[in-house]
């Protein structure tokens, strides 16, 4: 969908026009090399995975960006990434076993980890945010549930933004794709998950905020944190792509973007004829 969307902007001027400045900055097919990543705590690579925590009890780990990435004015960027949860155990909360989850996170330090646990790698970390792939139910913090994404502000995991996951339990060893994007037009943040590698149009989890205030800057550490408390699971990253602007990767333009698109090529044909006459 990458390339395919690259190519798209590059034929139509109105698309190109929307799409200026965009850069891929971050592209891991695979981690059978995790050059350009700082490795903290727990985490390690294995294969051609990035496992942030093993299953392991009472772990926490993290993986950035060993440089800062220069965001687009006010800290826009897109990002799309893959994992899986693997060998769920330990203690379970009522509603499944294996913990803690996941966290995408934009921060100011490159080589920090938070809280194992509840934590999820990311409690404690300050000029952040994250977005929280959790599957342990630690209360009302989490709206008592077990499997959900949420929004997390300077290293909170009580999430401002929370949704239930409901397509199916995260811990069941299934390859999710999510897709994270920052407008600062709009300072509207928006989190979207599927198993399909189709992106849903609608987000599944939002919340507007101005994130060059949070950060503090426009140059941020981005990567991952995980945490295992009494119940753990392999917190396994399989692939990951970062645009360090606002370009939603995989986005299928608007019907009349098309229609101006499929305008744009019919004029350039035209003239192309033109000349050959």
């Amino acid at each position: 969908m990458k390339n395919l969307f690259k190519l798209t902007a590059i034929a139509g001027g109105f698309l190109l026009a929307t799409q200026a400045g965009a850069a891929i900055v971050v592209d891991y097919p695979n981690f059978s090399s995790v050059a350009g990543l700082t490795l903290n705590g727990n985490a390690a690579q294995v294969g051609s995975v990035l496992r942030v925590t093993p299953a392991i009890n009472g772990q926490s780990g993290s993986a950035f960006s060993t440089s800062t990435v220069s965001l687009a004015s006010g800290a826009s960027f897109s990002t799309h990434f893959q994992f899986r949860f693997t060998s769920p155990g330990g203690a379970c909360d009522g509603q499944g076993c294996g913990a803690d989850g996941l966290v995408f996170v934009v921060q100011t330090v490159g080589n920090n980890v938070g809280g194992s646990g509840g934590g999820i790698g990311y409690q404690g970390i300050n000029n952040s945010v994250g977005v929280e792939f959790d599957t342990w139910n630690n209360g009302s913090g989490d709206n008592n549930s077990s499997n959900h994404i949420g929004i997390d502000l300077n290293g909170n995991v009580n999430s401002v933004a929370l949704t239930e996951v409901t397509e199916a339990d995260m811990n069941a060893g299934d390859i999710w794709n999510a897709w994270v994007d920052y407008n600062s037009a709009t300072q509207l943040l928006e989190a979207r998950l599927t198993r399909s590698g189709t992106r849903p149009g609608a987000a599944l989890v939002s919340h507007t905020v101005n994130l060059a205030s949070v950060l503090g800057t426009t140059n941020a550490f981005v990567g991952f944190t995980s945490g295992t408390g009494a119940a753990h699971a392999n917190h396994d990253v399989l692939s990951w792509t970062l645009d360090n602007s606002y370009a939603p990767i995989g986005e299928v333009p608007e019907p009349g973007s098309l229609l101006l698109l499929g305008s744009g090529i019919a004029l350039i044909g035209a003239s192309r004829r033109r000349r050959r006459a």
